[in-house]
């Protein structure tokens, strides 16, 4: 997510909080999520004074959304930036049957966020899936090999027999594992990150409410509130080796 705000707004500074004290997230209620969720920003507005906040996690979104809305853009005026919605639309766009596969974490398929997403959209046909193991996989550096794929298999069955041709990957984690899942799925399904889709909004929201950075270097900082491993190994992933991990303390 980072990376895609990144490339498409080279000026602005991203300040980016993994809550590595108390993931995974997936695992947890949803009253739970919206409780961690809601210090992270509280502290990312009260203390760092963003000027617009994204929540870069699916089961975040679905838990705490209604409320960061209510809280920063209501009575702040900070707009708030989800992943959920984004994409779904694009998935809408995308399919050609009708028939659109989610899949993430146990808390974002029981909170029926992107079921409500979609629902307003006549003649769709939606399968949801839960695939815990996955976040486990990448966050312990495994994107590949014989257990992933036997892994993805049991995960996506479900999936392909509902013949999708659509399949949401509901968790910013899944994209690391997009190779896997693609060989499982076949060449016919369309993938869908919430990455890009999202990074557009934050582009607009901010355009939109002229807040748009047009000039200068930007000074960006990825801290974490637990322990840096394995933040720091995803981070410098995805976002190259140059990217410095901050303990929040810090």
């Amino acid at each position: 997510m980072a990376r895609s705000v990144i490339d498409q707004l080279p000026h602005e500074s991203v300040y980016y909080v993994g809550d590595t004290a108390n993931t995974p997230y997936g695992e947890k209620s949803i009253p739970q999520v919206r409780e961690l969720a809601l210090a992270v920003m509280d502290d990312l507005v009260s203390k760092r004074g963003v000027k617009m906040l994204v929540i870069a996690c699916n089961t975040a979104t679905a838990a705490v959304l209604h409320d960061a809305r209510e809280r920063y853009t209501a009575k702040a005026g900070i707009p708030v930036v989800e992943v959920i919605r984004p994409a779904a639309r694009r998935a809408v766009e995308a399919t050609r049957n009708n028939r659109i596969g989610i899949i993430g974490t146990k808390a974002t398929v029981r909170s029926g966020a992107y079921a409500d997403a979609l629902a307003a959209v006549p003649g769709l046909h939606v399968t949801q899936q839960a695939c815990p193991r996955f976040v486990e996989f990448v966050e312990s550096g495994i994107t590949t090999g014989d257990e992933v794929l036997k892994v993805a298999r049991e995960y996506l069955q479900p999936v392909k027999e509902a013949g999708v041709d659509t399949l949401i990957l509901g968790c910013t984690h899944y994209p690391l594992l997009q190779g896997a899942i693609s060989y499982v799925m076949g060449p016919k399904v369309t993938l869908v990150s919430s990455s890009d889709e999202t990074a557009a909004d934050v582009y607009r929201e901010l355009m939109v409410r002229d807040l748009e950075a047009t000039r200068g270097e930007p000074a960006h900082r990825f801290t974490c509130t637990g322990p840096t491993e394995p933040f720091m190994s995803l981070a410098k992933r995805i976002m190259g080796p140059g990217i410095p991990v901050i303990p929040e303390s810090t």
